[in-house]
């Protein structure tokens, strides 16, 4: 696509700028023209390509991306088919700028939070991913060194950090994982496009929307620190960062009770290079946070030191010999053919999963079967029908119209990379208890399988 038709006076007027700039500084010096010529260039190639247009105050893209997206639309609010993915980021129409608050081993400086990645989701809370192993590239620090993004390198090396100290390793699978799967970052959609340049722009993006979001800061400013002296409620945590949202949510994460993941939602009118970002509230059910009692630990050794939770281990995606956190790794095969889905309070048995999708803890469990998808999860059925999240609940039955693509996370049943569920209730006797996606309601427990 070519540039706007409103843009071509502005553009020829600029390339005439260009070329008696360069006539006039030849006339004073060979040397002086060498020295201005790569500035005249960026400026031609603004003016000449079209490549940093902008909208909604966006930040220019590192790469020749030309799409004009004219009038383009909010993603995972269009009423149609869109046909141009170059300017509407689908399937994955809702990006997730996420953070870690890591406290053992601690990462990152002490006041602030750290990067943990840029997520494509469907709108609903499930999600692709590696969607293009061909530009699975696990060399990031080089390709961002050869665009020249060394300011770029040098803020991921302070903010964008692996628990491990593998950032390398956790920038692949970052990109390999979600970035191949934001549709406006496709190759085709760049002018002469260079190879791996789409990969600056993700990295870009990220820190941008990173550093317009200093959870740190905001969370002081309403009283919130880290301290090993008192608890926050799920509401204060929620109020601190919607004073600077527009109102709007966003998924907390926590671990054993401590809060340690923030993720940021967005629908996005046009494309991800140049399109606005526009706070939304979350696709799906997701925060992992009790309603009470949520510690903010200390990364300067109040959070535990030894002793405490060891670190996540690691594991090696196949082919690429580069460790990656278990936690964010693609789903294995634990769900598999048939078998019971048991319910676990603080560890314990309490029960199952029934044919409908409530929690029981009488009579006999229901036998679900277990389906895996391409590199998506894997979908869940019982007697009733197919299952999948509605209005937040498991349900399996003729009401599903699609089905969920379910993941596990360490065994645990997950939905939206969530694996907490939640209740009203604990079930008891002959009582069924509605199923949660996420830990908003009274009692949370797991769900892990048991082949049958």
């Amino acid at each position: 696509m070519g540039m706007p038709a409103m843009l071509e006076p502005w553009t020829e007027a600029v390339k005439e700028g260009v070329q008696n700039a360069a006539a006039s500084l030849q006339s004073i010096s060979p040397q002086h023209t060498d020295a201005a010529m790569p500035s005249l260039r960026t400026i031609s190639k603004l003016a000449i390509g079209g490549a940093q247009v902008l909208l909604g105050g966006g930040q220019p893209a590192r790469g020749t991306f030309t799409q004009s997206c004219e009038a383009p639309q909010l993603s995972c609010h269009n009423t149609t088919v869109v046909e141009n993915l170059c300017c509407f980021n689908a399937p994955g129409g809702q990006l997730l700028q996420t953070q870690f608050w890591d406290t053992n081993p601690p990462t990152g400086p002490d006041d602030s939070w750290t990067l943990h990645g840029l997520w494509p989701d469907r709108c609903d809370g499930t999600y692709d991913a590696n969607c293009d192993p061909s530009r699975a590239y696990t060399n990031i620090s080089a390709i961002l060194t050869s665009f020249g993004a060394n300011d770029l390198l040098t803020f991921m090396s302070t903010y964008w950090k692996d628990y491990k100290g593998n950032d390398e390793s956790f920038w692949y699978h970052e990109w390999a994982k979600h970035g191949t799967c934001i549709s406006t970052l496709e190759p085709s959609c760049y002018n002469d496009h260079k190879a791996t340049e789409e990969v600056v722009d993700y990295f870009q993006k990220a820190v941008d929307l990173y550093k317009g979001l200093p959870s740190y800061q905001w969370l002081k400013a309403a009283g919130i620190e880290p301290t090993t002296s008192k608890t926050y409620t799920f509401a204060q945590i929620q109020a601190a960062l919607a004073v600077n949202r527009a109102g709007v949510q966003v998924t907390l994460g926590c671990k054993s009770g401590a809060l340690n993941e923030i993720w940021y939602h967005y629908d996005v009118r046009g494309s991800l290079q140049t399109g606005e970002f526009v706070a939304s509230d979350p696709d799906g059910t997701k925060s992992t946070c009790p309603q009470t009692g949520i510690k903010y630990l200390p990364k300067n050794g109040g959070g535990g030191g030894s002793g405490s939770n060891p670190p996540t281990p690691t594991t090696t995606v196949v082919g690429t010999g580069v460790p990656q956190p278990t936690s964010t790794s693609a789903p294995g095969t634990p769900f598999s053919g048939k078998g019971y889905l048991n319910v676990l309070v603080a560890g314990a048995n309490k029960g199952c999963i029934i044919s409908k999708g409530t929690w029981y803890t009488s009579g006999t469990c229901a036998t679900f079967t277990a389906t895996w998808l391409a590199g998506t999860g894997f979908t869940l059925t019982s007697s009733k029908g197919q299952c999948g999240i509605v209005a937040g609940a498991l349900t399996c039955g003729a009401s599903v119209s699609n089905a969920t693509g379910f993941t596990h996370q360490n065994g645990s049943l997950a939905a939206g990379r969530n694996a907490n569920w939640s209740a009203d209730h604990v079930a008891s006797a002959s009582t069924q208890e509605t199923v949660y996606a996420g830990g908003e309601h009274k009692q949370m427990f797991g769900i892990e399988w048991q082949a049958v």
